[in-house]
């Protein structure tokens, strides 16, 4: 029985973020199966992976994708110190 399908941007992000996203979705999994749910999942980089990539913390693309999704499992960003300071152009949390 399908109780309803749901879009889910999922955003590991940095530090810890990766790591706790992956559980995250191993939960959502089992949730889906339980309750009859379908989540459909679409990963996007943020934070230091998506500097290094895309040259920005979240990209346009990233930003549209969230904002197309029902919901945002997000996990960290930061604790980067190459972008610490007030003399870096770009901050992971910013």
């Amino acid at each position: 029985m399908d109780l309803g399908t749901f879009s889910i941007a999922v955003l590991a992000g940095d530090g810890i973020g990766p790591e706790v996203i992956e559980q995250a979705v191993l939960v959502l999994n089992a949730v889906a199966k339980r309750y009859g749910h379908v989540f459909r999942t679409k990963e996007a980089l943020v934070g230091v992976a998506a500097i290094d990539a895309e040259g920005d913390a979240i990209s346009d693309t990233t930003m549209k994708l969230c904002q197309e999704s029902d919901a945002i499992l997000f996990g960290a960003v930061g604790g980067a110190p190459r972008y610490d300071g007030p003399n870096s152009k770009v901050q992971p949390e910013r």
